[in-house]
């Protein structure tokens, strides 16, 4: 799986460029099925995740190459509907190919974070007359009349707004989803299909319409950029007591992060697409409760968490998206951090600096702070299950190299 190797105590000093969201090209891969024509994904990011969203393409028949950074995507021969289980244990967002085509798939995996039931994709599937028939650890997606209908989501879940677009693009007649997600991707996604030739209103929005057509065509895309791994890179900045800036970043799409970097006496300019952050000479302590968008986003919980834990005074963390978030804490207090967790809630007592230790990654989000504690540590520090991070971030141990930071990347 890989391991990083950090030597701490460098300061981050430097500037990127950030990435194309993971969590926009995913679904957006999934919903080049609807065209036969050729889809350019430019600037996509060459990750775990999304090579194996590739390999579940190119199972079902379709054909990809990669040249100077962007993505040249062909589902014209994509035929097969069956995808393969190997492959969608490997991540979550297999299960967007159900609103994309007619498939048996098996029950998706990734991170172990909590429950993360598919009921909300398959009601909301059903209600366009796709029926998924769930049996020996798959679901059996069929369908014979796709047609629009109404759909209430009982959460704003991404991924089940994302699988309701995709399959109500090609529906005939109106869609009309209410509770829709409202996260940055959702908007992106919804761009992506209209320049498809797609007809997707209010995305981004509570309620968002499609009106269905019948063919769509072929386009040159740039996802929208990743707050998350943007938002990591910030955090490294602030953990170490350094600077940088970012560039290609919209601060609007990260605001909630934004704000407790301020709290935590971060100094943030921002300048049309570019952000400067420097670290304050005393971090201190800060509140956050996750949840849906534009709320604090949960995948940045356990990287703030790192933070809080070397910032002076009592941070309170809440978790009210998923239930199963603090596992890395076990990870941080073998490093010296002060962390109690009861139910969904971390009381983080800071402490002045974090000890080398070897830990292991157990999830993208949970390791990305790991290494983030590192980056802060005193000595030497080893993570393990460096291919869980892997699904997120473009070559972190280069892109950290580059800041100043002492990080190789090893078998």
């Amino acid at each position: 799986m890989g391991k990083f190797v950090i030597e701490g105590g460098r300061r981050i000093s430097g500037k990127i460029k950030a990435e194309s969201a993971k969590n926009a090209v995913l679904p957006i891969l999934a919903a080049s099925l609807l065209t036969d024509g050729e889809v350019i994904i430019k600037d996509c990011p060459e990750i775990a995740d999304v090579k194996n969203m590739l390999a579940i393409l190119s199972a079902l028949g379709a054909k990809h190459r990669f040249s100077d950074g962007n993505l040249l995507l062909d589902c014209s021969g994509a035929d097969n509907c069956s995808v393969p289980e190997n492959l969608t244990r490997e991540l979550r967002s297999s299960v967007l190919f159900a609103g994309a085509l007619s498939a048996e798939i098996a029950l998706p995996g990734g991170c172990n974070i909590g429950k993360r039931p598919i009921d909300m994709h398959i009601d909301g599937l059903s209600a366009l007359g796709i029926k998924g028939d769930r049996r020996d650890g798959a679901v059996s997606f069929a369908c014979e009349r796709l047609s629009g209908g109404a759909v209430e989501l009982p959460v704003p879940s991404v991924g089940a707004t994302e699988n309701v677009m995709i399959a109500a693009a090609a529906a005939k007649g109106e869609t009309v989803i209410k509770n829709a997600a409202k996260e940055p991707e959702i908007a992106d996604l919804a761009e992506f299909i209209n320049a498809m030739g797609g007809k997707v209103y209010g995305a981004g929005t509570e309620t968002v319409r499609i009106v269905g057509v019948n063919k769509f065509s072929g386009t040159v895309y740039r996802p929208v950029f990743d707050r998350i791994e943007a938002g990591t890179y910030l955090v490294a900045a602030a953990i170490t007591g350094g600077e940088i800036e970012i560039s290609g970043v919209r601060s609007e799409k990260f605001s909630a992060l934004i704000g407790k970097l301020c709290d935590n006496s971060c100094k943030l300019t921002v300048k049309n697409d570019i952000i400067y952050l420097r670290s304050g000479k005393t971090r201190k302590p800060f509140y956050i409760r996750t949840g849906y968008y534009p709320a604090f986003p949960t995948d940045m919980q356990a990287q703030a968490t790192a933070l809080a834990a070397v910032s002076s005074g009592v941070s309170v963390i809440r978790e009210s998206v998923f239930e199963n978030r603090f596992g890395y804490v076990r990870e941080l207090k073998k490093m010296g951090a002060e962390i109690s967790v009861a139910s969904d809630t971390a009381i983080v007592n800071g402490i002045k600096r974090f000890h080398g230790e070897k830990v292991t990654a157990a999830d993208l989000r949970g390791g990305a702070a790991l290494v983030l504690a590192g980056l802060n540590a005193e000595g030497k520090t080893v993570v393990d299950g460096a291919s869980h991070i892997e699904r997120g971030y473009v070559k972190m141990e280069k892109k950290l190299s580059a800041l100043n930071a002492d990080v190789i990347k090893t078998d």
